[in-house]
């Protein structure tokens, strides 16, 4: 299995992405907008996963979808298979299902969906996208368990996390994790790091082929992109 790029989008794809975000009226809230467009061009996280992705039109789960800047970015790259996004974030969900409409992405679906409580049903690949650490480690293993349960022939589990572990990017991430929660851009505080063996030993187990890269680009922080896969 190849490994994840490592670039983030160049400032002309990047913008052109973001630009989805662009409110309609000139004097409308453009929050979102310099967001993803400042994420999009300096994390390497969307280019990881589409390339990831590629070679497969079974329909994508993305856990934890934010404001659904993976639907998006699947469709700039020619990615046509079914998406369906679900978040915990009610106020994200709504402006993600309007910007998805107002730029016709009429296929992509967008559900308010708490995770520590349950997954919807679906078969086919599955994305989770910095996402577990801000979940138990009862709660992550329950997830991962749903998600392997979920993939087919054909299908990939994506899952982008910062693990766990001592070093200066893993101290930078559980930092900025703790700040996004304070300052309210994310609802909850980070929980629980993933342990690298840990999950490895659980894809083994379950008889899936595995990748893990580092996935820093432009960031200091400790994210890696795993891809698992039945073989």
């Amino acid at each position: 299995m190849t490994h994840s790029s490592t670039r983030p989008f160049d400032s002309v794809t990047a913008a052109r992405i973001a630009r989805a975000y662009l409110p309609r009226h000139p004097l409308g809230n453009r929050w979102d907008y310099y967001y993803t467009r400042a994420k999009l061009g300096s994390d390497p996280l969307y280019p990881g996963v589409l390339q990831a992705l590629r070679g497969s039109d079974a329909p994508v789960l993305d856990l934890g979808c934010g404001l659904g800047l993976l639907a998006h970015a699947l469709r700039l790259d020619g990615q046509t298979m079914d998406y369906r996004g679900v978040d915990n974030d009610a106020a994200k969900i709504a402006r993600a299902q309007k910007v998805a409409e107002r730029n016709g992405l009429v296929d992509a679906k967008f559900e308010l969906v708490d995770l520590a409580k349950g997954t919807p049903e679906h078969r086919g690949s599955v994305a989770i996208l910095d996402v577990l650490q801000y979940l138990t480690a009862d709660d992550q293993r329950r997830l991962i368990a749903n998600a392997m349960e979920m993939l087919v022939p054909g299908a990939r589990l994506v899952i982008r996390t910062a693990l766990g572990d001592d070093s200066r990017r893993g101290r930078t991430s559980r930092i900025t994790d703790r700040l996004a929660n304070l300052i309210g851009w994310m609802q909850f505080h980070p929980r629980c790091y993933p342990d690298a063996e840990a999950l490895r030993a659980r894809f083994d187990a379950a008889g899936l082929e595995t990748a893990f890269s580092p996935l820093y680009g432009n960031t200091p922080f400790n994210n890696w992109l795993i891809v698992a896969s039945k073989p």
